[in-house]
Order: structure tokens, then C-alpha cells, then sequence
């Protein structure tokens, strides 16, 4: 019988899967195998997937009605498709893909783009001993971490690529890389005309070390430069410097993930001082029923304290994931304080059940309140006080086969008297997803 774990988890990611595995005929056991893993040559394979995902929307009152949002009910839908080549140590990775948004009244850039190029890179990877060596140009996905800052945007139906160079240097428990790059910019005109941002540029220097067994003790330098940034106080060319540190491990039932970020810059005729601390935390009690996890989660992020001095303190959070807090998109990283404790449950195997509640206030009242991924809501700075509200959110993930999951996601953020003086309200969110890859 083939071995079932030579066959490699599907990924969201797709290019990060290896079906090598199934070069070996007696190791295709499902239809289409095939196609997985086509051999041309002794020296050349062919790769291709298809990955769907169709999910239904409902929100009351988008990014807290700021701005006259309207209540949305939409379908969004995603379909990617992907061939990957191999030829001896170097291989090629082209993705498509369409994403559309149905009835939805105010499309964003990240809910609807044509048929355009998700990823289009060549990679070469060399091995020498315990050392890997990878280096990888053209258009790509990329994420650190938990996401908090730099991520694939899988939550919203658009993802977020890069025109970029990487090199990528792992060895024993040690893994060096770096990047330089253009995030893409999105258009919904017409197909093929997303194009490479030249306005904006972000390129990072990462060092990782493996503890406490898969444990990550990990620090990057990135630089991040745009042309004409906007924020509440000044608007102007934005170059930052940026510092983070992370610690992340899982010991005897207890995992923990802490995140500090610190921003030295210059937006316009202001100098830039931000910082951003995350940590999630939790214990699992492997051997009660549903295996129980509690946890809480913190994050906190700097506003501008003084919009009439010459410093700007406001957090840049780069390419947040869009489902970092909820999938609802009423908290913005930016001026916050933010506490999440969490209970999840796994009844059964592919299943995962999360109710949590969260509390947040404004880091301070002289900067707006911000909903996601970083916009003001008008009236907000320098009126009412800190209080923002609170949501409960309900999460279910069901993993029902190798290729197809379905989540369900509810809802319910209870806004504070400072976002309803500025014209905001309480919203209600309801997600509904299925997503299926070959």
C-alpha cells in the first residue's frame, strides 16, 4: 500500500507543497494523481493544482458604518489555478487567479480582481550537507509568523503578492533570508493589469533560530518606503525603519507566541516613532474531552499622542492578515489596546470550535479609532475617550477531507459611545465558507 504521509498536506500556499512524492506510480492511489506529478523527463516533472473558495458574507454595518458604509450581503469567490515545472534543481511556479465579489455595494481592492497572475517566480534550490540554499525572483506570496504584519491576506478574497528577489539560507537549526520588493498593486478594470507598485517599496533582512524543538526565536530589519502616505495629521513621502522581535514555542501543554515591532522614520516633515507589542498565549489540556484550550491574546499599538508636535506615533502595520482579529474587520492595528481571552474545543478530528470576547480601548484619545486594515474612523481623534468597544466571535473549522474545509464565523462587535458620536454603530458578521484544493 502507499504510504499516505508521503502525500503532502494541502496548503493555502500552494506552492509550498511538494508532490514529488508521486513520481513513484505505486504511490498514486486517488483519481487524477497524475496530474499531481507527471513525469517528462528523468530530469523534469510537471505539478498542477486547482484551489476554489466560495464564501458568503453579511454584514451589518461594514468597518462600523464609518464613512456611510452600507450593510453588505455577498458572495465572494476565489478560483486559482497553478502549474509548477521542475528541471533538475530549478523549478518555475505560474498561478492564476480570479476573485469576485457578488452583490457587494462597495468593493474594495482586497474583494474583487479579474483574472490576473497570482504568483509567477523561478526558484533554484542547491543542498550541500545540512545546508539548504534557495533563491527565488518574480511574483509571490509570502507571509512571517502569525501574520500580525506581514501576510498572505488569505482572510480578504484578494491575497497580497510581491514582485520580488529572495534568498533563502537554512542550516542545522538556523535559517537566514531576505527580500527585496514591490508589493503588486490591484486593479479590477480589466485581465492582467494588476502591475508591480513603484510607489512602494518594502524589503527585509530575517534571522531565524529553532528552540524547544519547534520553538522560533527569530529578528528582522525591514525598510518600507512609500510615496504620498496619507494619515490624519500629515501627508507625505513615509520611509520607516523597522525593528521586530519574536519568541514563539509550545512546552508541556502551554504555547505562547510574543511579538515586538519598534518604526523609526519619516512621514512628510515629521519623524516617525511607533512600536507594536502582540502575544498570544494559551494551555491545552490534551487528555479532558475536546482537548480544551483557554487562552488570551494582548496586543497593543501606538497612536499619534500629539497631533500638533513634529512626531508622528502612529503605527504602520505594513500587510496585516485581514482575519488577524475576526474576519468582521472592525479592529485596525493601529492606536490600540486590545485584550482577547478564548476557549477552543476540538470534539472531534478536523474540527475546531473558538467562542472568545474581546475588550479594546484607544492607546490614545488624541489619534482616531481605526477599523481594519489601518482607516480612521472621521470624528474620532482628539473626541470622546478611550473605550472602543467589544465583540464576541464564534469560530467553527472543519477540515472534512484532505482537500476540502468549511468554516463558520459569527460576529458581534457592541461599539462604544466615541465610534457612535462620530457615526458609527454596533455590526453583526456572518461568514460562511467552503474551500476545496486539488
Amino acid at each position: 500500500m502507499a504510504d499516505a504521509a508521503a502525500r503532502p498536506a494541502r496548503d493555502v500556499d500552494r506552492w509550498q507543497e511538494d508532490w514529488s512524492a508521486l513520481l513513484d506510480p505505486a504511490r498514486r492511489t486517488q483519481p487524477l494523481d497524475t496530474l499531481k506529478a507527471l513525469s517528462i523527463t528523468d530530469a523534469m516533472w510537471l505539478s498542477t493544482g486547482l484551489s476554489v473558495r466560495e464564501r458568503y458574507e453579511s454584514n451589518a454595518a461594514a468597518h462600523l458604518g464609518a464613512g456611510g458604509r452600507h450593510a453588505d450581503g455577498d458572495l465572494l469567490q476565489r478560483v486559482q489555478a497553478h502549474a509548477e515545472l521542475h528541471v533538475d534543481d530549478w523549478r518555475a511556479f505560474v498561478q492564476l487567479e480570479d476573485a469576485r465579489a457578488y452583490g457587494k455595494r462597495q468593493p474594495g481592492p482586497a474583494d474583487a480582481n479579474r483574472l490576473d497572475l497570482r504568483n509567477a517566480f523561478v526558484e533554484y534550490k542547491g543542498r550541500a550537507g545540512d545546508a539548504v540554499l534557495k533563491l527565488r525572483a518574480g511574483r509571490q506570496d509570502f507571509a512571517f509568523d502569525l501574520q500580525r504584519f506581514v501576510s498572505l491576506r488569505e482572510g480578504p478574497n484578494v491575497r497580497q503578492s510581491f514582485d520580488a528577489a529572495w534568498f533563502d539560507f537554512e542550516w542545522t537549526r538556523w535559517r537566514v533570508l531576505g527580500f527585496i520588493s514591490q508589493p503588486v498593486q490591484y486593479r479590477d478594470g480589466a485581465d492582467f493589469d494588476d502591475r508591480s507598485n513603484g510607489r512602494l517599496r518594502f524589503h527585509t533582512l530575517r534571522v531565524e533560530r529553532r528552540v524547544f524543538g519547534d520553538g522560533e526565536l527569530s529578528a528582522y530589519y525591514a525598510r518600507y518606503e512609500a510615496a504620498d502616505a496619507h494619515y490624519t495629521t500629515v501627508d507625505g513621502d513615509e520611509w520607516r525603519n523597522i525593528v521586530d522581535l519574536r519568541f514563539a514555542a509550545a512546552v508541556g501543554g502551554f504555547d505562547w507566541d510574543l511579538e515586538a515591532m519598534g518604526q523609526q522614520g519619516r512621514v512628510g516633515g515629521l519623524d516617525v516613532r511607533a512600536w507594536a507589542l502582540g502575544a498570544r498565549s494559551g494551555y491545552r489540556m490534551a487528555t479532558m474531552w475536546s482537548q480544551p484550550r483557554l487562552g488570551v491574546q494582548l496586543d497593543l499599538a501606538s497612536g499619534d499622542r500629539d497631533p500638533t508636535d513634529r512626531r508622528l506615533e502612529a503605527l504602520n502595520p505594513l500587510f496585516p492578515n485581514g482575519s488577524y482579529f475576526t474576519r468582521g474587520g472592525y479592529t485596525g492595528d493601529v492606536n490600540l489596546v486590545h485584550i482577547k481571552p478564548s476557549l477552543t474545543l476540538t470534539p472531534a478530528t478536523g474540527l475546531s470550535v473558538m467562542l472568545s470576547g474581546a475588550l479594546q480601548w484607544r492607546q490614545t484619545v488624541h489619534d482616531a479609532v481605526y477599523v481594519q486594515p489601518d482607516l480612521p474612523i472621521a470624528g474620532t481623534a482628539g473626541n470622546g475617550g478611550r473605550w472602543t468597544g467589544a465583540y464576541g466571535q464564534l469560530r467553527v473549522s472543519w477540515q472534512a477531507t484532505a482537500g476540502l474545509n468549511a468554516a463558520f464565523e459569527a460576529v458581534h462587535f457592541d461599539a462604544g459611545r466615541t465610534v457612535e458620536r462620530a457615526g458609527g454603530r454596533d455590526s453583526d458578521y456572518l461568514g460562511i465558507e467552503l474551500q476545496w484544493l486539488w
